[in-house]
C-alpha cells in the first residue's frame, strides 16, 4: 500500500509504505486500509495539518459512484463498501477509485500529460489497462470497466489471455506475458539444442532480462521484444482511433525500459496513422507515487 498526505497544489508532505497482507484475507485488508488511514488522518493534525478528504485507490472492478469494491482478484474484495466505510471511520468525505484511473488522473493533471486536454494513460505491467482522462476527469464507463485496453484482440489465434481469450494485447505485450513468451522460445531453443548434447539452461527470466538481452543483441530477446512493441503499437493505434488524444503516457513497470521502449513504439504507432492525428507518446512522469496522488485528487474532486 502506498500512502500520502497531499496538499491541494498536489505538494505531498508525506507518504508512507505497507504491505497490502492479502494472504490474511480481504476483511484483514480492509481493516489495514481503514487503520493506516485513520493513522494519516491522525498524523496530519499532529503537524498542525487540517484533513479534509480521504481518497482510495483499488485494483479491480471499482463502481466510483456508490464506492464499492465490487471485485479484485489480487485482495478479494467482493461488494465492499469502502468509501463509506472509510468516511464512517474517519468522519471525513471519502472517495474510492479504481488504480489505474487515479493514476491516469495524476498523470494527467500533474505528471506527464499534464498541459493537455485529452490524455490515454497506459500502465504495463502484470497486464495492460488505461485510462482516458479529458479536461482533468478519468471515464469509468457505464458499468466501472472502461479502459480495459489489454484486453483488445490484437493477434487472433495468438496467446490466451488470463480473460480466456485468445490474442488480446495483454497476453501478448504485458511484462508478464514478454518474459512467458521469451521463456517458451527459449525452452524450445534448448531442446533443439539436447539432442546435439547441449542442454544451456533458461532459468528465470523477467521482462526487464528481455529488454536489456534484447538491447545487448540477443537475436530471441530481440525477436520477442519486436513482437510485443508491434502488438503495443495496433493496441494504441485502436485507442487513438477511439479517444483521439493529445498525448499517451506510457507507465507501469515495462515504462522503465525508456527509449528502449518509446522509440520503437512511437516509430511503429506512426506508421499506423492515417487520418488520425499521430498523439505525443511520453513516459510517466511520477512513478508509483502516481497512485496515491491521484487518489488525492479524486478526493478533492468528490468535495466539489
Amino acid at each position: 500500500m502506498k500512502c500520502a498526505l497531499v496538499r491541494p497544489s498536489g505538494e505531498v508532505v508525506h507518504t508512507e509504505r505497507h504491505p497490502t497482507g492479502a494472504a490474511r484475507g480481504p476483511a484483514a485488508v480492509v481493516d489495514t486500509v481503514l487503520d493506516i488511514a485513520e493513522g494519516l488522518a491522525d498524523k496530519a493534525r499532529a503537524d498542525g495539518l487540517t484533513p479534509v478528504a480521504c481518497g482510495i485507490a483499488v485494483p479491480g472492478v471499482v463502481d466510483e459512484a456508490t464506492g464499492t469494491a465490487v471485485w479484485s482478484a489480487n485482495v478479494g474484495f467482493r461488494d465492499v463498501p469502502l468509501r463509506d466505510l472509510a468516511a464512517t471511520r474517519l468522519g471525513l468525505p471519502a472517495a474510492l477509485g479504481h488504480d489505474v484511473r487515479v493514476g491516469g488522473l495524476a498523470e494527467a493533471r500533474l505528471g506527464a500529460g499534464r498541459g493537455t486536454t485529452h490524455v490515454l494513460f497506459v500502465a504495463i505491467g502484470t497486464g495492460i489497462a488505461a485510462a482516458h482522462v479529458v479536461a482533468g476527469s478519468a471515464a469509468a464507463g457505464a458499468h466501472g470497466a472502461a479502459g480495459e485496453i489489454g484486453h483488445i484482440l490484437v493477434r487472433p489465434g495468438g496467446p490466451r489471455c488470463g480473460c480466456g481469450r485468445p490474442g488480446c494485447l495483454e497476453a501478448v505485450s504485458s511484462a508478464s506475458a514478454i518474459a512467458r513468451r521469451y521463456a517458451e522460445l527459449a525452452e524450445a531453443s534448448r531442446a533443439d539444442a539436447a539432442s546435439d548434447g547441449a542442454r544451456p539452461a533458461v532459468g528465470v527470466v523477467t521482462a526487464a532480462d528481455v529488454a536489456a538481452r534484447a538491447a545487448a543483441g540477443e537475436e530471441l530477446a530481440g525477436r520477442v521484444w519486436r513482437e510485443a512493441v508491434e502488438a503495443l503499437a495496433d493496441g494504441l493505434a485502436t485507442g487513438q482511433a477511439l479517444f483521439d488524444v493529445q498525448t499517451i503516457v506510457i507507465g507501469g513497470g515495462l515504462a522503465r525500459a525508456g527509449g528502449q521502449l518509446l522509440d520503437p513504439l512511437r516509430a511503429a504507432l506512426r506508421e499506423r496513422m492515417t487520418f488520425h492525428r499521430e498523439p505525443r507518446l511520453v513516459a510517466a512522469a511520477l512513478g508509483d507515487e502516481a497512485g496515491s496522488l491521484g487518489a488525492a485528487l479524486l478526493a478533492l474532486d468528490s468535495l466539489e
